[in-house]
């Protein structure tokens, strides 16, 4: 992501995640979550807090066995892209995602 013009922060747990969307350092434009993030908080959780946050933010969910609760857990104008994947799926999912809100691809624009 980063060699697509992206700056990343990385959460190990979806709590770490939240805190970070929480924190006033800065304003994630997007957030990239896998759904199963082990023991605490899921994926779906993690974006419905975003969400609520920051209405406008930008949600890609990835997941390897998830895919069927999409419609039912995920939150509205995000994407879901499916493992296995290459990183240009992904970063076509950010991008078209930041496009569709009037974003542009770099942070801190």
């Amino acid at each position: 992501m980063i060699d697509a013009g992206f700056e990343v922060a990385l959460a190990s747990v979806g709590e770490e995640a939240v805190r970070m969307i929480d924190s006033d350092e800065s304003t994630p434009r997007a957030v990239v979550t896998d759904i199963r993030l082990g023991s605490g908080i899921s994926g779906w959780d993690v974006a419905r807090h975003a969400r609520e946050k920051h209405p406008e933010i930008s949600i890609v969910y990835i997941t390897g066995d998830s895919g069927a609760d999409y419609a039912a857990y995920g939150v509205p104008k995000s994407l879901l892209v499916v493992k296995p994947f290459v990183g240009a799926q992904l970063v076509t999912a950010v991008a078209t995602l930041l496009n569709e809100q009037g974003g542009t691809l770099a942070s801190g624009s």
